[in-house]
């Protein structure tokens, strides 16, 4: 059997139903031809949208001209009240200065320096699941709990156990239940003085998390004043300044940054870990592969990472078929012309992950599992040109290598511990929200290998 995927909507709709359609799944609310389409036009009473799965018209858009298509501001305002002015929102030379600060912290040395930290939560992870041997598992709920552990080691050097990290788990998990799926200035540009109509719940969510945040934060400053501060991502990026403007990072500034780090390095990566487990229990073949390749694990050092190839690219297909931000949303600041179609300024530019890595003109087999295909020409020529799970040009993840560090390390340390199973009838069906979850959650049974 083929991999869960959302029905399609019918290819005409009103925008009601297509309003009502989207509040309840992104994907399921958009037409079967996006999965041909190189571009496509959406109009609404309040702005243009232009879909395109086009790869020259994505390298246009994010490679070669970032600056002409910045980040849109309408999609900003339904993360503002937690993420500020995080480098997940900003856009031209706010950002830029954000990035100059934050990359150093991410490059290739810096995650050997961070391997260890991974490697306990992962199996830290591997001792709680002794205790579900043998139950049917929600497993959106353990990869989150790891995913969140894997940042606070990394970042602060405390476990998920500290009792700041657990409560900002904790408001983290009633955020994500509080947000609406659709904020109002999504579809309407309003001035800076109109209510964004954020509920009390989130309001007050985005508060508490970003006042944890605050007491971690002071915490660190005060360690790196005092020559005691452990050498992990939050002392680096703490101490690192701008080459330009030789400023560091103010609290407010490394509050909203750390926002960003947990939502996006905790958010996407349980997203991608628990598609992938499920994708092993459908292929029990697959999970079999990467179970003997996980022996390698009895190397604790960072070197192991080049010998968990088929784990990488297990976990890189489960990207594909699963890309835990399914949809990024630019602004045109000038006319353009795209495919012989007039494109006007303000309008939005939407790049889509979910059908670009399934579009039916670029991929072959595009809805099948299948991670042999990376090292065949057509895998091989769509990773560079139709593979955008992190993004692309100057704006990709940061924290992208991070990511495929952590995702293939987890996978084969459970894996190497654990068998995991299918259960009967309980088949996730893939749903977008903040970003690509199960509607009933991902049921699996575990059995000790």
């Amino acid at each position: 059997m083929t991999p869960p995927k959302p029905p399609a909507r019918a290819d005409k709709v009103s925008l009601w139903r297509y309003l009502k359609l989207f509040r309840r799944d992104l994907l399921s609310a958009q037409p079967q031809r996006l999965y041909r389409a190189w571009m496509a036009e959406f109009r609404t009473p309040f702005f243009k949208s232009f879909l395109i799965n086009q790869p020259q018209l994505i390298d246009t858009v994010l490679k070669q001209r970032p600056d002409d298509f910045p980040k849109s501001d309408r999609i900003r305002e339904g993360l503002r009240p937690l993420l500020g002015e995080s480098v997940f929102l900003t856009n031209g030379e706010v950002w830029k200065r954000q990035r100059r600060i934050i990359d150093p912290a991410f490059e290739g040395g810096r995650l050997r320096d961070t391997f260890p930290a991974m490697k306990a939560a992962a199996d830290a992870c591997v001792t709680r699941l002794q205790d579900h041997l043998g139950q049917e598992t929600e497993f959106e709920e353990v990869t989150s709990h790891v995913a969140a552990d894997v940042i606070f080691r990394t970042l602060f050097s405390i476990p998920i156990e500290n009792e700041i990290a657990a409560r900002v788990f904790d408001r983290f998990r009633a955020y994500q239940r509080a947000q609406p799926l659709l904020n109002l200035a999504a579809f309407i540009r309003v001035p800076g003085w109109v209510p964004r109509f954020h509920s009390r719940a989130t309001r007050a969510n985005a508060a508490e998390i970003r006042g944890l945040i605050r007491q971690l934060t002071h915490q660190r400053m005060a360690e790196i004043k005092a020559g005691t501060a452990p050498n992990d991502l939050a002392t680096k990026i703490m101490t690192t300044a701008d080459p330009i403007t030789g400023e560091t990072f103010d609290t407010q500034e490394m509050i909203d940054q750390v926002a960003i780090f947990f939502l996006a390095g905790h958010e996407t990566s349980a997203s991608a870990l628990a598609w992938t487990l499920y994708l092993m229990a459908l292929y029990p073949e697959w999970q079999e592969k990467v179970a003997q390749e996980a022996s390698a694990l009895d190397d604790q050092s960072f070197a192991v990472m080049s010998r968990l190839k088929l784990s990488r690219d297990v976990f890189r297909e489960a990207l594909r078929l699963y890309p835990p931000v399914p949809m990024m949303v630019r602004e045109v600041t000038g006319p353009e012309r795209f495919r012989d179609r007039d494109v006007p300024k303000g309008a939005q530019i939407v790049l889509s992950p979910w059908h670009l890595h399934r579009h039916e003109r670029v991929w072959e087999r595009p809805d099948e599992f299948d991670p042999a295909r990376w090292q065949t020409e057509n895998g091989k020529s769509c990773q560079r040109n139709a593979y955008i799970p992190f993004s692309a040009g100057p704006r990709v993840c940061t924290g992208a290598g991070f990511a495929m560090v952590e995702g293939p390390l987890v996978l084969s340390t459970l894996l190497r511990r654990f068998r995991f199973e299918r259960i009967e009838g309980r088949d996730p069906v893939p749903v977008a929200h903040l970003t690509v979850r199960a509607k009933d959650g991902i049921w699996l049974r575990i059995l000790e290998r």
